[in-house]
């Protein structure tokens, strides 16, 4: 189940969403989800990791981005639409977060969009994303790759598809790193989702392993799991690692037919008061042996 602190993020998020092509603000956000303007800001920046006029900048111009690369608008109206003053202003701020102007961005990202389709239709293959490994049951089924049209902030999305009509098990891309930085403490894996005709399910996952692989703690999702069609969302799996933690598996899964896109991801050391989201597996056993005579029916 979802905690308090964790639905009051979601809404924010949504409400956002819902009203960045309008002015909004701080007072705004914290009305919205009935919470103190001092404490929603200090809510959100532990949550997100970023302080909110920062979060709405940074989501106007990659709406504003994708829009360069998928449609023909003057960059005066995209500008305009996503709160920006001028023109003159916008690309100070695209420049600043992309490193490039709007019309330089247009013309270099329509470019290398338009040769990496190319390479893909020619190799029929889609580019893994560095560091990640696609793995599952029947990675075979599944695909996955970068997206540089569909990005919750920056230039680009990691993405899983399935590919075929009776996609089958599930697939995940995943890394896995060493656990010994994170040993005793409680660790946060965090993330933007994005999902499109998911059948099943998808969520991100976290697993810390001990000596010869015994899962020390584990999360999934499946007790809260992401499907249909939905926007950018926040979700966290929140894990404490133990001492003897070896290493620390984590990624995005998918199960069935669709799509999901991840974005945003991160790790953070929270404190006590975040609630871990370990799936206990644990069994109550009885005390004694029970209906030895098979005379109990019910």
């Amino acid at each position: 189940m979802e905690n308090p602190r964790g639905r009051t993020i979601h809404m924010a998020l949504q409400y956002i969403e819902d009203h960045l092509h309008e002015e909004l603000s701080v007072e705004a956000v914290a009305s919205a989800v009935s919470t103190s303007k001092y404490h929603f800001h200090r809510l959100f920046h532990a949550s997100i990791g970023t302080p909110l006029g920062t979060y709405i900048r940074n989501r106007r111009l990659a709406n504003a981005a994708s829009e360069l690369i998928t449609t023909e608008r003057r960059i005066l109206e995209i500008a305009l639409e996503h709160q920006f003053d001028s023109q003159e202003a916008f690309t100070r701020a695209f420049r600043k977060q992309y490193h490039m102007t709007p019309g330089l961005y247009r013309s270099f990202m329509t470019t290398l969009i338009q040769k990496r389709e190319l390479t893909r239709h020619m190799d029929k293959m889609t580019k893994e994303p560095k560091g990640w490994m696609l793995t599952g049951t029947h990675p075979s089924d599944y695909e996955m790759g970068i997206d540089m049209k569909i990005t919750h902030q920056g230039k680009a999305s990691g993405t899983l598809r399935g590919t075929k009509d009776h996609a089958g098990g599930f697939a995940t891309m995943m890394q896995i790193i060493q656990a010994s930085r994170y040993r005793g403490q409680r660790l946060q894996y965090s993330g933007f989702l994005k999902t499109e005709d998911v059948e099943h399910m998808c969520g991100l996952w976290m697993r810390v392993d001990g000596k010869d692989q015994e899962i020390l703690q584990f999360d999934n999702m499946s007790n809260r799991p992401v499907s249909g069609t939905t926007p950018w969302r926040h979700y966290q799996v929140v894990l404490d690692v133990p001492h003897h933690g070896e290493a620390i598996s984590f990624g995005v899964l998918l199960a069935g037919k669709g799509q999901v896109w991840a974005d945003s991801l991160r790790f953070d050391v929270v404190d006590d008061k975040v609630p871990t989201t370990n799936l206990d597996d644990t069994v109550n056993l009885p005390e004694f042996p029970v209906n030895l005579s098979f005379d109990e029916l019910e």
